[in-house]
């Protein structure tokens, strides 16, 4: 075999094995780029960063979405497989999830933002009760229990975000109220398999980060459906703060880690807190600096934060480390 062919094959069995997970990093970008329009709008940031942001995630996006749709379209068994997996089919609600914040990112274009926030919704509705169903039917064991199990109920918490000025309140409001749902249920059963049954493997140790993001989002919703920063609304960012600081304790867990594509689910939940401080902050009237002094703080880190995933990210790729036979 020629020296071309096998690097034609290589590249063929690396595609065959891209992971669904790979949409994470779009919601990570999607996150720190409204991190950063946040901190423009209301701690007086420069705008360039997080417009340059906005490009970068669209680009990120748009290679992605390819390269997974190239898969479906060659290797169906495969992505059948992985919608078949107890671990990887919660991962599939990352591909709405990262269109809801594209949404987001580019709402003022609303010729972009309404294409995205329809059909990130259909995908949302879908994902979300498929992998319900594949809970109810499947007869899952509690190894296969984490905090990726997040991602396809609690995403509906997002839509309300995008979709304000393109849905009726009605229908918002469903959908905050079916993530809020299985928010409390879910944190009790991972709660519950974390401390009784193992710690999570190492590949999975990231995702204890994931429940930073629904009282993050379920905060940024809750304000945008009522206006109003009230008792609930503080109430779901203190959550959030809590569910940090834990975080924060565990940090020597992660010292050794060797890297997995499941690092990108630090990212959004710490860029969720970091817009949920700064808009606590702009809503009890710029009063409390406490929240100032966490925003800018939460700010820091979660860039940090991208920045070295990022990194890891790229060397992973060039070591070949990425797109492999898992099993």
């Amino acid at each position: 075999m020629s020296e071309v062919s096998q690097q034609n094959n290589e590249k063929t069995s690396r595609l065959k094995f891209f992971p669904v997970m790979m949409f994470a990093v779009i919601m990570g970008f999607s996150g720190i780029t409204l991190a950063y329009k946040k901190a423009h709008e209301i701690l007086l940031l420069p705008a360039v960063i997080y417009q340059v942001l906005s490009y970068i995630t669209a680009a990120l996006a748009i290679i992605i979405g390819i390269f997974y749709l190239i898969k479906i379209i060659a290797y169906i068994n495969e992505v059948k497989k992985e919608l078949s997996h107890p671990v990887r089919v919660n991962f599939f609600a990352a591909i709405s999830i990262s269109m809801l914040l594209l949404a987001v990112v580019f709402h003022e274009y609303k010729n972009v933002a309404y294409p995205l926030f329809l059909t990130g919704t259909g995908l949302q509705t879908f994902f979300t009760f498929y992998a319900i169903t594949y809970w109810l039917n499947k007869n899952i064991e509690m190894a296969h229990s984490n905090p990726a199990w997040f991602i396809p109920v609690v995403g509906n918490i997002i839509i309300p975000i995008a979709g304000e000025g393109f849905a009726d309140a009605a229908l918002l409001n469903f959908f905050f109220s079916l993530g809020i749902f299985f928010w409390i249920i879910l944190t009790a059963i991972l709660f519950n398999r974390i401390i009784f049954h193992g710690m999570l493997v190492q590949k999975f140790l990231p995702t204890l980060a994931i429940f930073i993001a629904p009282p993050s989002v379920g905060m940024l919703s809750y304000i945008k459906l009522t206006g109003e920063y009230d008792f609930f609304a503080s109430l779901l960012l203190n959550v959030a703060i809590v569910f940090g600081l834990i975080l924060l304790a565990l940090i020597k867990n992660f010292y050794k880690l060797k890297f997995f594509i499941s690092w990108w689910a630090f990212t959004f939940p710490m860029a969720a807190l970091t817009m949920a401080l700064i808009t606590a902050y702009e809503k009890t009237g710029f009063v409390y600096t406490f929240y100032e002094y966490l925003s800018v703080i939460s700010l820091i880190m979660t860039s940090i934060l991208v920045l070295l995933v990022l990194i890891r990210t790229i060397m992973a790729i060039a070591k070949k480390e990425i797109c492999v036979d898992e099993k």
